[in-house]
């Protein structure tokens, strides 16, 4: 696994062995950072269940500002923060140790307001539809933010009150739908 583009480009990323942590392909994560083009420059980017933290990594290789990692499971937590240190961008990551339902809500109280955030839940983790509806209902999306959720193609994401569904995507058995704020 490695770094696809910016200054980063070509920079090895750890990864924990076993299936425990599903790191997004290089494929899909190219074809997402097409998607946002140069909306990622200066953004705030939040990494929802963050994993190895690459989808993260690759918006500050491409010039976001900042970015939150939300991952609570230890062998992918480490692995993060291991790639963190790689990169050498502790300065501009911040990691939140919680479940989602927890990390929305420290950005709900301290008003950091994400320009862009990816969501990649465990495909089985049934909570995730109901994190998805509770985006739209909160205050922490920055205006004319775009939230992507990664998803199996068979389960696509319902649109969350407050946000509309733009453009869905397939690569694979993988799926990309595009949320945006109204």
């Amino acid at each position: 696994m490695r770094i696809i583009g910016g200054e980063h480009r070509g920079r090895r990323l750890f990864a924990p062995e076993g299936q425990a942590t599903r790191p997004t392909s290089e494929k899909v994560r190219e074809a997402l950072f097409d998607i946002l083009g140069s909306r990622v420059e200066g953004a705030v980017f939040c990494d929802l269940y963050a994993g190895t933290g690459a989808v993260g990594l690759e918006a500050l290789s491409r010039g976001a500002a900042s970015c939150v990692f939300v991952e609570r499971q230890g062998k992918a937590l480490g692995a993060l923060r291991r790639n963190i240190e790689i990169m050498d961008v502790s300065g501009a990551a911040r990691v939140l140790a919680m479940d989602a339902v927890q990390a929305l809500k420290v950005l709900e109280e301290e008003r950091l307001r994400p320009d862009l955030l990816f969501c990649d839940p465990p495909y089985a983790d049934v909570r995730w539809p109901v994190i998805l509806a509770g985006l739209g209902e909160r205050t922490i999306l920055a205006p004319r933010a775009l939230v992507l959720v990664e998803h199996a193609i068979k389960v696509s994401p319902a649109c969350p009150e407050g946000l509309e569904q733009g453009r869905s995507y397939k690569y694979g058995d993988t799926g990309l739908t595009v949320f945006s704020r109204e």
